[in-house]
């Protein structure tokens, strides 16, 4: 069963990196409509950062991936 779970949170997490790329690198935070848990599983991995813009947070891609 764990298994299963791992390869839906890389196979969701792969799409989340995939339309983070096509929107220019970076989406507003209110605006995905993705989980927590697959937010929480890109951050743990470094590969994107949350950015405090002064009107809201932006979600994207980390510099060194």
């Amino acid at each position: 069963m764990a298994k299963t779970v791992d390869n839906y949170v890389e196979r969701t997490s792969a799409r989340l990196l995939h339309s983070l790329s096509r929107s220019g690198g970076s989406i507003p935070l209110h605006r995905i409509q993705f989980s927590e848990t697959i937010i929480q599983y890109l951050l743990d991995k470094k590969r994107v950062q949350v950015q405090n813009t002064g009107c809201g947070f932006l979600l994207e891609i980390a510099e060194d991936f």
